[in-house]
Order: structure tokens, then C-alpha cells, then sequence
């Protein structure tokens, strides 16, 4: 008897069957069968399920003579199934990959209920997914397990079959089963929750629930849509046929009348000329099983209360006066946004008339992301080094809480914002200002950028379509046009800058300022970090930091992280760093990360994270060139070479000259952490030579000399470049000293 039936009916899902079966037999959890129901469909989705049949003995199928509707397929797998818990999953949806295990890990935890509702994300076409918006009412808090009374809630889940486990004796002693027709879930998720004698919740995301662009059942014009009304008699009935469940019949009839209210308001579901008929039914309904009690909102109230008198053109006036009324609003909230921009860009036209302000300095990083990389670290520096200097910082509200308390912060398309960019002298940014800036006589432009180039950029990406994508080549020019100086971080960076990036531009060589911070931090400094970051003392912190894939609409981590903790054991914990561009995998997926796994895209700096850590593992991310300075240990992961290659590209041959070891899979990634290989001396001579080439520079006073350049007009008397040699970056404390000093003892 396997722990789990995983039941999925298909019928016309000849395109998602493979995806879904694969996400099934790809489970970690082994102990479990599968059951598909072929239900009369007339493309190959019956041929399909046999072929997993014919190589999988988990794998059984049931051929129905002609279709049936989803509630009988259901039937039918029920009927054939032997687990312990019953699951049911749609033919062109997909379990996640340790959902299973997950499932079974909470019903041990909760003593094996009789319905475990665990979470789901919707999956678009385009890649996107959207947590459920609910999810709050699945917090595993209070008891394990529960009644429906205890968590009332629930019963504001999307009311679906797929998004629960079902003990199988439980369901066989009540006798459930799915009636046909649309709706065919509401009948069977109402009832099981209210007679479930246990319930316990799972707050992890289990099934990706495919959103498509057509040939939804329930999104298609039909009268099977007033099947819903069949479906409510047969909960009331239910209802009705154990006393005890009549405490729910309020709820249940304010469910129902908002049902009836979606149907009746949705686009395209009720064909033409039928509307009145549902309107009739509906109040019928309401009659019959009007039970006041439950709490309904004002507005509600008013829609509920035209159903009762069956006032059908009144709703539908009132449905078309709403809708109008949003469509008024947004007209209006367009309008007022184009005055607004029309007055904001008069008011910087006014400004620009105005002297430019010789004291005032403005600084942006990653679009207004916040306090950050090159142009925080000259910030910084030139508050110390210039007399009277005034500084501003760009950044989104949110991200405001990142500027030190002694710069004015200013938020992008205001008043302030266009008056500081009109006649400040000093404009310092990571990437381009806006596009309207007008670059006045007098003022100052410096292009920080943001990363050594690996990869291709700027107007070398004009014969890479998949890079480029949107990129107006001509306003990227016209944006180059508009610096004073393009800073550098070593011969190779101003080779590829002055040809990517081609205009009458100073470049300044010095490193990046960024970087400074890896010769100034001292060893108790790093311990404090690491403690922030509750890496344990006697840990080997891995940074894994990959960078993201033009060639791929979502983004996910190419490494299967969880694997790597549990092969490398205890004494590894991996700080996981999504591109700022992406989401966290297991943010956007809901699931709870291993305890080994530290989620750290959200933090501010990543300049800490690289203090906090003892090896780097990267891909094609520029990070390495700033990482090689602390001179630690760096693995390189390629897996998908040839995609980035061909989608990308890159300014030499990364493997040829790489700044460590080289992992072309996950297993060789394992192979170079479990022999030793990643700190062995064969990688810290690459290291050492990569060093040489790229970091020439970084020796902790780039930021003095762009102030020094820039800010105060110096062009001798710069501090000259440490030697490498004679560099001492910034060092982790031993592991016992860690210990102590982030117990407040004295380091040694």
C-alpha cells in the first residue's frame, strides 16, 4: 500500500500531460502511485499515460469509453486507488519537486489528519507565478491539527480538490464522491472540510497551477455553467442530512450567493440571451436556503440583497455603473498623470535656467534601488575629503532607510528630484541617469558602472537580439554622449568600455571604490557580520551568487542548493544571491528553505555578504572580479556554456583563464568541494593570476582618488596603487577567535 494516489484525470491536455507526469515521476518522495484517468480524450493523451505506464510500475492507467466530465474521471481513479491519502492533481498542472515529501513530512508532524490543505502558485504562460494571495490562512500556528470550527478561514482557500490530501479511509467512510458538471469540486471541498474530524494546514507551495491563455472548461461560453446551482442543492443536502453541520449553513449560503454573483459579472461565461434565466435561478436558490448569520461586508450586502428580490436589471445597472466608474477613474488618474509630467518637466526647464549649484553632488545606484556599489563608496569618501559639499541620494521610497543620515534623500519624478538633477554640478551614477536629463555647461557626469565585463555590453550587443532585447542603441548613445569620465577598474574594463561605450569621455583607471571596503574591515568587523547573518562560527560560508540568463524568461537557481548542504554536511551553509533583477527562487515559490540555507537577496550590501563568506560560487557574474580581491577561494559553475555563449557572450574564455576551480555540472561542483580542490594550491595560483590581471587597482583608496580627480580637480599627487603583494584584505577571524568575539570576549 503506497502512501500516497496521486489521481490525474486528462482530457485534452495532450500538450501539458508530459510536464505534468514528469513533475510527478521526478518526485523525491518515492512511495507513491499514480493514477490517470484517461477520460475519453481524443488526442493523445491516453497514449501518452501508457507510455509512463509501460516504463514506470508507479504508473497505472484508466481508459473511459467516452468523456465523462472531471468529477467522474475522478471517480474512476478512486476507484483504482490503494494509498493512504488520496491526491488529485489536473492534467496541465505540476506538483513542485519535493512537494510529496513535504506533504508526507507534515501529516507525520500532524499525526495523520483526515484533509491536510497545503498552498499553490499561479503559473502563466510567460513564465510569471503568483503566490495564492491567502496563504496567511495556512500559517502553521495553534494546534497541529484541527476542526473547521477552530479555523473557520479555510473556507476562504480557493475551494478546489488539488490543493489538499485526503486520508482514504476517511473519504471511503463518509462515502464522497464527485457528482458530475461544472462546479464538480464545490459539492465535494465544502462537505469534506466540514465532516473532517482532523485538519491540519501546510504552509509550502505544492502544486503550480497553470493559468491558460485558453480552453479553460470554466472560462468558455456555456448553460453547463448553471450546473452551479446543482452543486449548491447537493451541499445544502448534505448539509441538511447531518444536524451537526447546521451551524455551517450560514457560511455556505453566503458562499453561494457570491458564486452566483461572480458567474452572473464574469465576461464570456453565460451565453447571450440567458442572463435573466440565471438571475431567476439564483434567487430561487436564495429562497430556498436563505440562512442569515454570516458576517457579509457593506458592499456585498447590497449585491445579496438584489439577488433576494431578483432584481435583475437593477444589478446588471448598478455592474455597468461600477464599471464605468473604474474606467472613469482610471481616464482621470491618466490624466493627472500627464499634467503632472507636463508641470514637473516646465518646472526643470525653469531650473535649468537657474545657476548650477558648484557645492551640490547627486549620487544613484541600480535605478534607484538604493544606497549602493560604486557611487555610495565616492560618497561617502567625498563627505570626508570636500569641504561644504552637499550630497543627495535618488532612490525609491523604500529604499530610503539605506542613505546615511548626513546626504538628503530624493525620490525619483518629484519637484526636488528634477530641481537637483537641473543644477547640481556633480552627477555621479552605476548606470544611466534619466533619459530627458538636459547635461548642462558646468556640471560633472560620472559613469561608475557597475562590474568588470565579462559578459557582452552596450553596443556590442547590437548583433545579440536575446541580450539586447528593447535596448534603443540610439538613446544609449545619446546617453554616452552625456559623461565626463568613465571609471575602470583595470586595463581590460577601459578597453572594452572606450570601444562598447564610444564617446569623447575621460577614462579614470583606479579601481573600484566599491571595493575599498575589502581592504579596510577588520577581521572582528567580518566575525560581527557573520553573526548578523547567523552563519555559525564554525561554518564554511559558500556565497552562491549567479547571474541572470538573457535566454530565459524565469529565472531560477541552477544549482540544486538543498543537494549541496546535505552532501557537504553541518559545517556548510550557503548564502543564497538572486540577480537583483529576479526574485528568490523559494520566495516566489513559497517553500521554506533548508535551515543550511541562508536567503540574502534582500540585503543591502553585497559587499558584506562577500566579507561574511569563504568561498564564492558564481557563473558569469562580474562579482568574481570584485570577490578575487579578498583573495579567498572562488568555484566557477557552468553548466549551460553553450546557451550563454551563443545568447550572450563574453569577452574571453572564462574556462581558459578562470579565477579557480571550474564545475561544469552539479556533480564536479560536489566533487571540487568534498576532495579539497576548491582551496587546494592549484586554485590559489589561478586565483593569484586573475588577481594580477584584474585587480590591479582595488587596493582600498579608489574612492579618494575619484574624489580627488574629480571632486577637488587633483590630477598628481594620487595615491599610486598598492602592490599586490603588499596588500592584507580583509580576513575572517580564526574559527575559536570568531567564537568569542561574537560572544563580546576579546579576539586574539
Amino acid at each position: 500500500m503506497p502512501r500516497f494516489s496521486v489521481i490525474v484525470p486528462a482530457y485534452r491536455v495532450q500538450a501539458y500531460l508530459h510536464e505534468c507526469l514528469d513533475s510527478v515521476s521526478g518526485q523525491s518522495f518515492k512511495d507513491f502511485e499514480t493514477v490517470v484517468v484517461d477520460d475519453g480524450s481524443p488526442d493523445a493523451c491516453g497514449a501518452i499515460a501508457d507510455e509512463y505506464a509501460g516504463r514506470d510500475h508507479r504508473f497505472a492507467v484508466v481508459h473511459l469509453p467516452e468523456n465523462t466530465g472531471l468529477g467522474p474521471a475522478r471517480n474512476a481513479g478512486i476507484a483504482r486507488a490503494r494509498g493512504d491519502y488520496l491526491i488529485f492533481l489536473d492534467g496541465d498542472d505540476t506538483l513542485l519537486p519535493d512537494a510529496l515529501q513535504t506533504i508526507a513530512d507534515r501529516i507525520a508532524a500532524t499525526g495523520g489528519p483526515d484533509v491536510l490543505v497545503y498552498d499553490y502558485t499561479r503559473v502563466y504562460w510567460s513564465g510569471e507565478t503568483v503566490r495564492n494571495q491567502l496563504a496567511g490562512h495556512l500559517a502553521e500556528t495553534g494546534p497541529p491539527s484541527f476542526r473547521l470550527a477552530d479555523r473557520p478561514e479555510l473556507l476562504k482557500v480557493l475551494m478546489v480538490v488539488w490543493n489538499k490530501a485526503y486520508r482514504r479511509e476517511f473519504v471511503e467512510s463518509e462515502g464522497f464522491t464527485f457528482p458530475p458538471g461544472y462546479y464538480e469540486d464545490t459539492p465535494w471541498t465544502y462537505p469534506v472540510l466540514m465532516a473532517a474530524g482532523s485538519i491540519a494546514v501546510l504552509d509550502a507551495v505544492c502544486v503550480g497551477y497553470r493559468q491558460r491563455r485558453r480552453g479553460n472548461i470554466l472560462s468558455t461560453t456555456s448553460l453547463r455553467h448553471f450546473d452551479v446551482f446543482d452543486q449548491y442543492d447537493r451541499v445544502f443536502a448534505f448539509i441538511d442530512a447531518r444536524p451537526g453541520l447546521a451551524l455551517w449553513r450560514p457560511a455556505m449560503f453566503r458562499r453561494m450567493l457570491d458564486h452566483f454573483s461572480t458567474l452572473f459579472t464574469s465576461h464570456g461565461r453565460l451565453p447571450p440571451g440567458t442572463r435573466a434565466e440565471f438571475f431567476r435561478r439564483a434567487r430561487a436558490h436564495c429562497v430556498r436556503y436563505r440562512t442569515p448569520g454570516a458576517s457579509v461586508p457593506h458592499r456585498t450586502r447590497l449585491r445579496h440583497g438584489l439577488i433576494r428580490l431578483g432584481a435583475h436589471r437593477t444589478y446588471r445597472l448598478l455592474w455597468a455603473a461600477q464599471q464605468s466608474r473604474g474606467a472613469l477613474r482610471l481616464r482621470a488618474a491618466s490624466l493627472r498623470h500627464l499634467v503632472r509630467g507636463a508641470l514637473l518637466q516646465l518646472h526643470y526647464r525653469v531650473q535649468l535656467r537657474l545657476p548650477v549649484r558648484s557645492r551640490d553632488a547627486v549620487f544613484a545606484a541600480y535605478w534607484h534601488r538604493g544606497y549602493a556599489c560604486n557611487p555610495a563608496a565616492i560618497e561617502a569618501s567625498a563627505r570626508e575629503l570636500v569641504p561644504g559639499l552637499r550630497t543627495s541620494w535618488i532612490c525609491h521610497p523604500e529604499h530610503a532607510h539605506t542613505v546615511p543620515p548626513g546626504t538628503r534623500r530624493l525620490h525619483p519624478g518629484t519637484y526636488r528630484y528634477w530641481t537637483a538633477l537641473a543644477r547640481s554640478k556633480y552627477l555621479v551614477n552605476n548606470v544611466n541617469f534619466d533619459r530627458r536629463l538636459v547635461k548642462r555647461r558646468g556640471q560633472v557626469l560620472v559613469q561608475t558602472h557597475h562590474g568588470t565585463p565579462l559578459k557582452t555590453m552596450g553596443t556590442d550587443l547590437v548583433d545579440r537580439p536575446a541580450a539586447a532585447g528593447s535596448t534603443d542603441f540610439e538613446q544609449l548613445l545619446r546617453n554616452i554622449d552625456k559623461w565626463d569620465f568613465s571609471l575602470s577598474a583595470n586595463l581590460h574594463s577601459t578597453l572594452v568600455w572606450e570601444r562598447t561605450y564610444p564617446s569623447g569621455y575621460t577614462t579614470l583607471e583606479y579601481g573600484y571604490p566599491r571595493n575599498d571596503v575589502f581592504h579596510r574591515t577588520s577581521p572582528q568587523e567580518v566575525a560581527r557580520l557573520r553573526e548578523t547573518l547567523s552563519i555559525p562560527p564554525d561554518c564554511t560560508a559558500i556565497l552562491y551568487a549567479p547571474t541572470h540568463r538573457d535566454y530565459r524568461r524565469s529565472q531560477h537557481h541552477a544549482l540544486d542548493l538543498e543537494r549541496l548542504v546535505k552532501v557537504l554536511g553541518p559545517r556548510f551553509v550557503v548564502l543564497a544571491r538572486s540577480h537583483y533583477l529576479y526574485s528568490v527562487p523559494e520566495a516566489a515559490s513559497g517553500r521554506t528553505p533548508h535551515p543550511r540555507i541562508i536567503d540574502v537577496s534582500g540585503h543591502p550590501s553585497l559587499e558584506a555578504l562577500c566579507l561574511a563568506s569563504d568561498v564564492l560560487v558564481t557563473d558569469y557574474s562580474s562579482l568574481m572580479f570584485d570577490y578575487a580581491n579578498l583573495d579567498r577561494p572562488l568555484v566557477i559553475h557552468l553548466d549551460d556554456s553553450e546557451a550563454y555563449e551563443a545568447a550572450r557572450g563574453t569577452y574571453f574564455d572564462l574556462q581558459a583563464f578562470p579565477p579557480g576551480a571550474v564545475a561544469r555540472s552539479q556533480d564536479e561542483l560536489l566533487d571540487i568541494f568534498v576532495s579539497g580542490y576548491w582551496r587546494g594550491s592549484r586554485s590559489a595560483q589561478l586565483r593569484a593570476a586573475f588577481r594580477a590581471r584584474f585587480c590591479p587597482h582595488d587596493d582600498g583608496y579608489a574612492a579618494e582618488r575619484v574624489v580627488r580627480r574629480v571632486f577637488l580637480g587633483e590630477t598628481a599627487g594620487l595615491p599610486r596603487p598598492v602592490p599586490l603583494t603588499e596588500r592584507r584584505p580583509a580576513a575572517p577571524l580564526p574559527r575559536q577567535s570568531a567564537v568569542r568575539a561574537a560572544a563580546g570576549a576579546p579576539g586574539d
